[in-house]
């Protein structure tokens, strides 16, 4: 009965990890990996290297999203400037564009350290 329950632990992680790299592309899957995720951390007889995994997909996923509201404001002046009416809206546009790579780079690290982590089967900090 253990063993059974640990392996439907490990493929909700799984399942959380892949929706964690198809974040990368759409919104949807934060949603569903966050949620995957974040039920596996309140389960009481989970092992340490697995809820050690759901926290960390838990707590990338909220630094991503951080991140990348933090870099969707520097975009609203491109709601009432064209971006090269003046040189600090073009200075804001480039913020923008910068702190975006830096999250998409942050999610795509987190998902590689986490994933070759739980291949190994240890835990991830």
């Amino acid at each position: 009965m253990v063993q059974a329950q640990q392996k439907k632990q490990q493929k909700q992680i799984l399942l959380a990890y892949v929706m964690m790299f198809l974040s990368l592309f759409t919104l949807v899957p934060i949603l569903l990996s966050y949620w995957l995720a974040a039920r596996l951390t309140h389960v009481d007889d989970i092992e340490v290297w697995l809820n050690a995994h759901a926290l960390w997909i838990v707590r990338t996923l909220l630094i991503f999203i951080c991140i990348s509201v933090f870099a969707a404001l520097w975009f609203i002046p491109l709601y009432f400037f064209v971006w090269n009416q003046h040189t600090w809206v073009t200075a804001c546009t480039i913020a923008g564009v910068i702190f975006s790579i830096v999250a998409w780079l942050y999610l795509l690290n987190s998902w590689l350290k986490g994933f070759i982590k739980f291949f190994q089967r240890k835990s991830v900090y």
